[in-house]
């Protein structure tokens, strides 16, 4: 009796998910113990695709639970890799399609592990189905489990049905799609429900308890015929035209179930005409299945019982009781009771799973934690930065000053110690020559940052070039994202690279500009104590100011901005040293809410860390500037003091100039240094986004060379020749109308068996008989359809009379039986003149042959056709 439905497994084309994964943890995480096992996940991640779809599966649950741990080990790792850039794609094809003479079956390949999970939960519904269908439901642990399989798998169709448009953005294949996975669902869902029918049976249930489940499981089953039978899509797969027989089979005998028990209660209740109702209604049902799905179900059982159910009442009602048999319309309606529900897909599907990136964070995290880091970059920057310019300032006004060589120099002839320190400072540093050196080597790392950049635009855009054209020359058919659409993230990140570049050769010039206006004093600075000597201007010995208490007064204030200084330097190696780590935050507040407010918690970690050191450098900042102020203010006393004459303001002019020259030879060196070690860092991201431009355009040439591949398929298994008319003596006309509904289609259920002999063609018009020359006639004007090989149909009358045999066609072999109600040899019977064989397309004689000659056999006609033109 119990036929039961199982799904197809889809199949995919092996993927190597070695490379991109472990390309990234390389670039993402640095050489150590976390590196090396998250390479060694990599690898037990791809042995674990291999074992769940790169092999046959057994129908056993072992089976199932590989492809379970696979889908949790994906929805895992989904959140940690970045996918979209990645570029792996995933190629499956479809479940149900199985292809035709001019090329393989549907397949759709995409960048999107969305698609793979999609697809590795489709297998989970298909397996479970399968496993449920090889249960042995003559026991109960086999009914428990075929009715959790069931659900399970009614479950996982269900989710896909809801899911499966978001994960993959585009029209999906049809095994896969709402309409489908909805169906199977339900299908699914009948059977849970069947087998729980079968289990109250064998626990010898209440016959009211098996009535409900029995009704309620025939109209599961007859949702399901509906969504087969009024989907557009569905139909045209051959699985489903095998499906649909069986499922309007399963709504008869589980109705008929009903019936049979809800008339046992009725018996019960002494309404022994409701009983013979509900058994003749039975009856009729078990009837209808036998008569037109025989091939897919066994009734003989259930019919037996019910036939002798229904004597047995009929005798007692006949003889004893009398009672009156109510019509079926006016039957109560038995009651309804659904035990089975669709088991809801919560990751980790399986038990023994264990996640083989559990350290590794989820690309939210990375991405919040990279941005929060940025954020306090930009702190620190600030910070160090704002301590910075105060210094160049205090450097700065000090040398507009000359001090404190104007103190050391109060004799007019011997070279400042300031100076000489100054001088011996640029001497160590490497002097001119290092600076020419640095200033002439960041051109060619421009140009080398440029040539990168340029490379990845231009694969960019021969790839994108290539897909718009091939987009106008297939039009719809090119249905895969446009590379433009697909390239806007990458070329919006390659467009600030460049602007990066910009502005960085605007700062190279200014920097060129600084140097050259301090070259020659920085030269001067590089010589020798006597040639410096020698080059600063000699001035007439100063009034003895040694022991002016404005002169000490000078010296304390520049000790003091000394102090200053130092004090600055040593908070900056504090800032640069504190720890900033937000991940754990970052990690709970997304086990929390789902989601990372990384704004507010960045602030709020950034104040905690950094507020106390931001207080201490605008304290440090706000003495600075009451020394300076003060400082000016004492100079000018000290300066009013000294004697006043040309030469002693040109040496000063030279001595302000060099120290000038020294602190712009520091700051020049710095930012050449930086700028150097900008370049190339930068050429180190370059590189990184020139990879992922060469993968990405890579995994496209893959999937165009891929939809080419189906293209050219789809169009050689297109006609030729436009569709045309055939003419109509060419085509069948419709059967007569009759009372009894047709039968299902007869093929073979399952779809992995091959079919059965190809059926025969119709048969040929018979001969048009004129009225004159027949008392007795059959008219059959149904003229002959092309050969479609369509599957057999049980008569639903009594056969009429056919013309003589038609010839096989080729590829066709066998004979066709005659007809009892024709024989084309006793024409006298039929009163009808003698009528020569044609075949198709043949011209017949207008009369009959002479009476003398017997004409046996049909004989060849020379002129004009037989049927009227």
């Amino acid at each position: 009796m119990a036929t039961f439905i199982s799904v197809p497994l889809k199949k995919s084309s092996e993927v190597d998910l070695v490379k991109p994964l472990s390309k990234f943890v390389g670039a993402t995480y640095p050489p150590g113990e976390d590196q090396a096992e998250y390479l060694r996940a990599v690898e037990e991640v791809n042995k674990l695709r291999k074992s769940a779809l790169g092999r046959p599966l057994d129908k056993h649950e072992s089976s199932l639970e590989i492809l379970l741990r696979y889908y949790d080990q994906l929805c895992s790792i989904e959140p940690k890799f970045p996918f979209t850039e990645l570029c792996l794609t995933f190629t499956w094809r479809d479940a149900f399609d199985k292809g035709s003479l001019f090329g393989g079956s549907v397949k759709l390949a995409l960048a999107s592990i969305g698609y793979e999970k999609t697809c590795v939960l489709f297998n989970v519904g298909a397996l479970a189905s399968q496993i449920a269908a090889e249960q042995n439901l003559d026991n109960d642990e086999g009914l428990k489990a075929a009715a959790k399989f069931y659900q399970l798998a009614s479950g996982v169709f269900a989710h896909i049905k809801d899911t499966v448009l978001s994960a993959l953005n585009r029209e999906p294949t049809m095994d896969i799609s709402p309409e489908t996975v909805g169906t199977l669902s339900q299908i699914m869902l009948s059977q849970a429900q069947e087998v729980f029918v079968l289990k109250a049976t064998a626990d010898k249930m209440k016959d009211a308890i098996i009535a409900k489940l029995a009704n309620q499981a025939a109209d599961y089953y007859g949702d399901a015929f509906k969504q087969c039978q009024y989907k557009e899509n569905l139909p045209k797969y051959f699985y489903f035209q095998e499906v649909l027989p069986v499922l309007a089979a399963k709504h008869c005998m589980m109705q008929a179930t009903a019936e049979l028990h809800q008339s046992t209660l009725a018996n019960q209740k002494k309404k022994f005409g409701e009983e013979i109702a509900r058994l003749q209604h039975a009856t009729e049902l078990v009837k209808t299945a036998a008569s037109r799905y025989d091939e897919y179900v066994n009734v003989k059982d259930l019919s037996d019982k019910i036939n002798r159910a229904l004597t047995a009442a009929k005798k007692d009602n006949d003889f004893i009781y009398h009672d009156r048999v109510p019509e079926v319309k006016d039957l109560e309606h038995i009651g309804k009771a659904s035990l089975v529900k669709a088991t809801a897909v919560q990751t980790p599907l399986s038990q023994k799973f264990t996640d083989l990136f559990e350290k590794m964070v989820p690309m939210a995290v990375q991405q919040s934690v990279s941005t929060a880091n940025s954020r306090k970059a930009d702190t620190v920057n600030r910070l160090i930065g704002s301590m910075r310019e105060a210094t160049n300032l205090c450097n700065g006004v000090l040398a507009s000053l000359n001090l404190p060589a104007a103190l050391e120099d109060l004799s007019g002839e011997a070279v400042p110690q300031s100076i000489l320190e100054k001088s011996r400072a640029v001497v160590q540093q490497g002097g001119l020559q290092s600076i020419e050196q640095l200033i002439k080597d960041l051109p060619e790392l421009l140009t080398r940052n440029r040539e990168i950049l340029d490379e990845s635009f231009r694969m960019l855009d021969g790839e994108e070039t290539t897909d718009n054209e091939l987009r106008a020359k297939f039009n719809q058919r090119w249905s895969r994202t446009p590379s433009g659409d697909l390239y806007k993230p990458l070329r919006a990140e390659g467009t600030n690279f460049s602007n990066i570049l910009d502005k960085a050769v605007q700062a190279d010039q200014v920097v060129k500009e600084r140097y050259n206006a301090h070259c020659e004093m920085i030269a001067l600075l590089c010589k020798s104590e006597s040639e410096l000597s020698a080059a600063i201007p000699s001035a007439n010995p100063a009034k003895t100011l040694q022991g002016s208490e404005v002169v000490n007064v000078l010296r304390a204030q520049l000790a003091q901005l000394d102090e200053v200084k130092r004090e600055r330097e040593v908070m900056e190696g504090e800032i640069k040293s504190v720890t900033f780590d937000m991940t754990t935050k970052f990690l709970t507040a997304l086990a929390q809410d789902g989601a990372i407010n990384e704004e507010v918690l960045t602030s709020g970690e950034l104040d905690t860390r950094y507020g106390s050191h931001t207080q201490r450098v605008q304290n440090n900042l706000r003495r600075q500037e009451e020394l300076l102020s003060q400082t000016q203010v004492s100079h000018q006393e000290f300066s009013a003091l000294k004697q006043s004459n040309s030469e002693a303001n040109n040496r000063e002019d030279v001595l302000k100039k060099l120290a000038s020259a020294h602190d712009s030879y520091i700051e020049i060196s710095s930012n050449i240094r930086e700028g150097t070690k900008f370049y190339n860092d930068l050429t180190e991201i370059l590189l990184k986004f020139q990879n992922k431009c060469s993968d990405i355009v890579f995994a496209r040439k893959t999937e165009r060379d891929e939809l080419l591949k189906e293209l050219q398929q789809s169009i050689a298994r297109e006609p030729s020749a436009p569709s045309f008319n055939v003419p109509s003596y060419q085509s069948n006309t419709p059967a007569p109308a009759s009372s009894t509904p047709s039968p299902a289609p007869r093929t073979v259920f399952n779809p992995q068996q091959p079919q059965g002999k190809p059926q025969p063609p119709a048969r040929p018009p018979p001969p048009n008989i004129p009225t004159h020359a027949a008392s007795t006639s059959v008219p059959v004007n149904a003229p002959m359809a092309p050969y479609t090989n369509p599957p057999p149909v049980a008569p639903t009358g009594p056969s009429q009379a056919q013309g003589p045999p038609y010839p096989s066609y080729q590829g066709c072999p066998g004979y066709y039986q005659m007809p009892v109600t024709y024989n084309p040899y006793a024409y006298g019977q039929f009163n009808m003149p003698y009528m020569p064989y044609q075949a198709q397309g043949q011209a017949g004689y207008p009369g009959g042959p002479p009476a003398q000659q017997p004409y046996p056999y049909p004989q060849q006609p020379p002129q004009q056709p037989y049927y009227p033109q």
